[in-house]
C-alpha cells in the first residue's frame, strides 16, 4: 500500500507543529522538527502514518530536550546580555517578562508526569481521544479524566512558580 505523504503532510503538519511547539517551546525549532519527522517518514510505510509521525516527533522532541539541558548552562550569560540590552532598549523588560512566563509554563509542564505532559500536548495538538489513547496506551475512557487532572496539576505547578517569582521579587 502506497502512502500519499503529501496528503499526510497537509493533514498533519499543523497538529504536529502544535505538539512539538508545546514540547520544545520554540515555534521555529518545532517547524524544523516537523520537517525532520517527515524526512524520516519517507523511507517508511507505517500502517497508521499519523500515529507513527507523532511517535517519531515525540522521540525527536526528547532528543531536543537533552540538547536544551546543555544549552541552559549558558543561561547566566544570556541574562547578563539581556540586562545590558535593557539599558539600550526600553522594550526589553516586557520581552523578558513574556519570556519568563513562557519559561515558567515550560517548567510547569516539565514538572508534570510524563503521561500528564504527553496527554496535554497531544490534546493541544488536535488529537482526538481515540488517537491519544492509541499513542499513550490509555483507554479512551481514561483520556478525559487524565486531561482534567493534568490541567489542574499544570495550573497548580504554574501558580507555584509564579508565587516563587513574587517571593523572590519582594
Amino acid at each position: 500500500m502506497s502512502i500519499d505523504w503529501s496528503a499526510v503532510y497537509t493533514d498533519t503538519y499543523q497538529d504536529l507543529h502544535r505538539f512539538l511547539a508545546g514540547k520544545v517551546w520554540d515555534p521555529d525549532r518545532a517547524h524544523d522538527l516537523v520537517q525532520e519527522t517527515f524526512v524520516r517518514a519517507l523511507g517508511h510505510r507505517p500502517t497508521d502514518p499519523r500515529a507513527w509521525l507523532f511517535t517519531v516527533a515525540g522521540n525527536l522532541a526528547r532528543d531536543e530536550a537533552r540538547s536544551a539541558v546543555r544549552r541552559t548552562r549558558h543561561l547566566h550569560l544570556l541574562e547578563n546580555e539581556a540586562r545590558a540590552e535593557e539599558a539600550v532598549d526600553p522594550e526589553a523588560p516586557a520581552r523578558m517578562e513574556r519570556e519568563r512566563i513562557r519559561s515558567d509554563v515550560g517548567e510547569a509542564l516539565d514538572r508534570l508526569s510524563g503521561r500528564d505532559r504527553e496527554v496535554l500536548l497531544l490534546w493541544n495538538s488536535g488529537n482526538s481521544y481515540e488517537e491519544i489513547a492509541g499513542l499513550t496506551g490509555l483507554s479512551v475512557g481514561a483520556i478525559g479524566t487524565t486531561l482534567a487532572r493534568a490541567r489542574k496539576r499544570l495550573v497548580r505547578e504554574y501558580e507555584g512558580l509564579e508565587a516563587d517569582v513574587a517571593r523572590n521579587r519582594g
